[in-house]
């Protein structure tokens, strides 16, 4: 049997009147970026996106120098998904650096990729990465991650 994270137990998870969990979608190609956001958005999520790792680490407030230094964004975000195959930072790096950080250690981090390998798959998850899916990404993906989400939340 497949469990499905419906609106009622989403509600009992959280006490008071549940906010839009807000993800940070992270993808240097531009179709996949609005196709990710469109999902999230249609799943009841806030989106942010960042086109390349770097962008993303600056919108946390973990841009090297910065790591002292509690960003308002970072508390904010509820789970980051990103693109393994990018420029300068692939996806694998920034999970890294994410995991590195004392502020944002426990945010949920999902890698997405169009290549399906072993390796790369196992080092992520090894490294904490929540989920690695496969692109592209279809709803009932995105239905997964919302119900992750849900539970990571409580």
């Amino acid at each position: 049997m497949v469990s499905t994270c419906d609106s009622n137990s989403a509600n009992l998870n959280k006490g008071n009147v549940e906010e839009e969990p807000h993800v940070l979608a992270v993808d240097d190609n531009l179709v996949d970026r609005k196709l990710v956001e469109k999902l999230l958005k249609n799943s009841s999520c806030k989106v942010t996106t960042a086109e390349n790792g770097l962008r993303a680490l600056e919108y946390l407030g973990l841009l090297d120098g910065k790591k002292s230094s509690v960003n308002n964004n970072a508390l904010k975000v509820n789970m980051i998904i990103t693109d393994y195959c990018m420029p300068g930072m692939n996806g694998y790096e920034l999970l890294k650096k994410i995991k590195e950080s004392s502020i944002m250690k426990d945010v949920p981090v999902v890698i997405m990729s169009s290549e399906n390998v072993p390796t790369r798959i196992n080092k992520c998850l090894e490294e904490g990465a929540q989920m690695f899916m496969l692109k592209p990404l279809k709803f009932s993906d995105v239905k997964k991650l919302r119900c992750q989400l849900m539970q990571c939340r409580g």
